[in-house]
């Protein structure tokens, strides 16, 4: 089969120094998969690959999205399956780089291609949630028991998806979770970055600093400001605005809090992050770990990864 190469990690980690000089080194190009990345105008908050990074390495997957539109799992890997291809027909190795836990298992394991995300629906459910306290639950279980016993009763994100999918699709979520997505015919070779979590956390808050003395807050008020040009919609509600450090920004131009209290919030919501991302990144199999604690220089991570990968091919 056609090789691919993986690089994953969690945030922060170190993957963007790494696979500039991967790429570099097998003549080859990055595909982005990482789901904020895909926005356009958000490029601090997002950490995407300077300017610099991107005319000496071809990026593809990045900045291929308004931030007031919706772009879902399905769409990305539509859109990524050519780009993989077209590399390969070049007689290129395809790098994907990222930690978007849903984008990796689309492509190594499939996913389950329910009904696309209806706000108007939700809002609904959510208002007869709010008169009923519990009435969506004993709901749930009357029409898709199978979900309600793997859902927590409190756990009210989930169960208005699942009853999303029941009025939408007029079949139950559990359903759709039996048959999964074909996942990519490649041979993956995934290589994981990891470091010991006290450094990581400390390199996470280092790049939120760094984010704020580039200028996050003008770049969130400006994709505020781009938003409300283009779209009628409670910005709440947009996928783009779920992204740490955007959120929480919102917050402190809302003056909801203050900015100290926002750069707290969001270095601890991207820790979280960081963990997440270790238990999605668990259940990938066949994952090429190394660990690069205490190790900064881009050449040295770079070394580490092409012997893993030198190996593989």
């Amino acid at each position: 089969m056609k090789k691919v190469i993986l690089l994953l990690g969690p945030t922060g980690v170190g993957k963007t120094v790494a696979s500039i000089l991967l790429a570099k080194a097998l003549n080859s190009e990055i595909i982005s998969s990482d789901s904020m990345q895909i926005y356009r105008y958000m490029d601090i908050g997002t950490a995407k690959p300077s300017l610099e990074q991107r005319q000496a390495v071809r990026h593809h997957m990045i900045d291929i999205v308004e931030p007031w539109e919706y772009y879902s799992t399905g769409e990305y890997i539509r859109s990524v399956q050519p780009v993989i291809e077209n590399l390969h027909s070049r007689k290129k190795i395809p790098i994907i780089v990222g930690g978007t836990g849903l984008y990796l298992k689309a492509m190594t394991r499939g996913i389950f291609a329910g009904p696309s995300a209806d706000w108007q629906l939700r809002e609904r459910l959510k208002q007869k949630e709010f008169q009923t306290p519990g009435y969506l639950y004993d709901f749930l279980k009357e029409v898709d028991s199978a979900s309600a016993n793997k859902i927590m009763p409190n756990d009210l994100r989930r169960i208005i998806r699942a009853l999303e999918v029941y009025y939408k699709a007029h079949k139950p979520i559990s359903e759709f979770h039996r048959s999964l997505t074909k996942p990519f015919s490649y041979d993956f070779i995934k290589v994981g970055l990891t470091r010991n979590r006290n450094e990581l956390y400390r390199l996470i808050e280092e790049r939120v600093d760094k984010m704020m003395t580039e200028g996050l807050v003008e770049e969130v008020k400006k994709v505020m400001s781009l938003i409300a040009e283009h779209s009628g919609c409670d910005i709440n509600r947009l996928p783009a605005l779920q992204a740490i450090g955007y959120k929480e920004l919102i917050l402190y131009l809302n003056n909801e809090i203050n900015l100290d209290d926002a750069v707290i919030l969001i270095k601890k919501r991207t820790r979280n992050y960081a963990k997440r991302q270790f238990t999605w990144f668990k259940k990938e199999e066949e994952i090429n770990w190394t660990d690069i604690t205490g190790i900064y220089k881009p050449e040295e991570i770079f070394g580490k990864v092409s012997r893993i990968v030198t190996n593989c091919i």
